[in-house]
């Protein structure tokens, strides 16, 4: 099964000087961890370490270990063995990774904080120690240091939608196009549209689903047009869905006209371009949503239709939403619980505002977890460096109930072409980065690193980030 993450790693190459013209000048070999940190999950776990290239020769590193709580032989023991507080672990030649293994021989208590840290110290080749020179292995759950993380959302079509836990470096993919509704688990009854497919929502004046309804064109989205009350609110109030809350008093309760939005591309778009939203149109259907209990009824149909079906559709306070597809008659699995996640990588139906907004969808663009408490704000490099960003500089101010802060502001979608004329390319805005506090409390800082492929292809995103403290 493919990985769900990819780690990036920044490597530095050091050139040495050479005394004549005549003489071959030599690189060094940047090595570091994979990871700056780790939550044991197994009681055996393989520490991967690696170098930017091949190396050119056998070798080993040396490792320094320091103790929390914990003591070697007791606690824990390696393979390599540790000795005199270090570990030594050989490596061959012409291999681009290296590892050795942990074993826990105790676990950590509830309110025990058990880690050992493993810092490189030195290596037998030529090579310069990179900036992720050491790792913390926790026994017990502890939020991530840091990371660097690719989102799969798929390419220049962006078929995925991805949720992003900054705390365990998890990244969750899903199809965009499986899911239609998700209905709120709070207590409030509120349901919100697949925004990353322009879905929108028309109220009609029956209370019959059963009633045939017809399709309408002044509901679909597309550049410069649609209707924004048709969609929900984007900066992500739930207080304010297209659809009405949801009445305990059934008559109250009327028949929505549903524009099921548009499938991906099946093509890849021209490099700089994107197809997220080129393919065909998902149809139409009609949906009457009620109480039951303290969970949804639900009634829908296609609009042609004269019979209907019915799903119940229950609250699991654990999540968000619970999803329903209507296409597939079934509830689905998207969102990861709440607490455990903190942006997603999706498409987005947002509004450009003015006399008269208008929807206007958009690729590449990242949500905050605002129902489940995650808050973002920008900062820019002017006022200080993602380097030398602290704890101390953040604005609590700042972090607002706005689920689009970081939104399209990563990025930039077209380029000065050879002839002076723009054309469309993914352009990365190195001139800024994101704080952002997971529903936990942690913060970190956050800086995008890519977005577009070796070839230029839209889709592909990548990421640093590190926590504060």
């Amino acid at each position: 099964m493919k990985k769900n993450f990819i780690l990036i790693l920044s490597f530095v190459l050091l050139a040495i000087g050479a005394c004549s013209s005549d003489d071959e000048v030599a690189q060094a070999n940047a090595v570091a961890f994979a990871s700056t940190s780790l939550n044991l999950s197994a009681e055996s776990t393989p520490i991967e370490i690696k170098f930017a290239s091949p190396t050119a020769s056998a070798g080993s590193l040396t490792l320094t270990v320091t103790e929390t709580a914990v003591a070697n032989g007791t606690d824990f023991s390696t393979t390599p063995a540790v000795a005199a507080n270090t570990v030594v672990v050989p490596f061959d030649k012409n291999v681009s990774s290296v590892s050795f293994t942990f074993k826990k021989l105790k676990e950590a208590i509830e309110g025990e904080v058990k880690n050992v840290v493993f810092t490189i110290s030195s290596v037998t080749i030529n090579s310069t120690i990179s900036e992720n020179k050491s790792i913390q292995v926790n026994f017990n759950e502890t939020a991530s240091l840091g990371n660097a993380l690719a989102a799969e959302v798929g390419g220049s079509t962006q078929p995925n939608q991805v949720f992003v836990d900054l705390s365990s470096g998890k990244l969750t993919n899903v199809l965009r196009t499986s899911w239609d509704l998700g209905f709120y688990s709070g207590t409030d009854f509120r349901v919100a549209l697949n925004s990353s497919v322009k879905m929108s929502a028309k109220q009609t004046t029956s209370t019959n689903i059963d009633e045939v309804q017809v399709e309408d064109a002044t509901m679909i989205i597309n550049q410069g047009q649609g209707n924004a009350s048709q969609i929900d609110d984007p900066a992500g109030d739930i207080s304010k869905t297209t659809i009405a809350a949801v009445s305990a008093t059934d008559s109250d309760n009327k028949v929505y006209l549903i524009n099921m939005g548009s499938n991906p591309s099946t093509t890849k778009p021209a490099n700089g371009s994107e197809g997220s939203a080129g393919g065909t149109s998902r149809g139409w259907k009609k949906v009457r949503i009620l109480r039951s209990g303290n969970d949804y009824k639900v009634q829908y149909a296609d609009i042609a239709a004269t019979t209907h079906d019915e799903i119940i559709v229950t609250k699991n306070a654990a999540y968000n939403f619970t999803f329903l597809s209507l296409l597939d008659k079934k509830v689905v699995s998207v969102e990861p619980q709440k607490a455990q996640w903190d942006i997603s990588f999706t498409t987005f139906t947002n509004i450009i505002p003015g006399a008269t907004p208008i929807p206007y969808y958009y690729p590449d663009f990242v949500l905050n977890n605002l129902k489940g408490g995650a808050k973002t704000y920008q900062v820019l490099t002017s006022a200080f460096t993602y380097d030398a960003f602290t704890l101390a500089n953040v604005d609590n101010t700042k972090f607002t109930d706005d689920q689009r802060n970081i939104g399209s502001n990563w990025r930039g979608t077209s380029a000065t072409g050879a002839d002076g004329i723009p054309v469309s390319a993914f352009v990365l805005r190195t001139d800024r980065f994101f704080v952002i506090k997971d529903p936990a409390g942690n913060i970190y800082k956050l800086k995008f690193t890519g977005g577009a492929s070796a070839t230029g292809e839209r889709g592909f995103p990548t990421f640093q980030y590190a926590m504060l403290k």
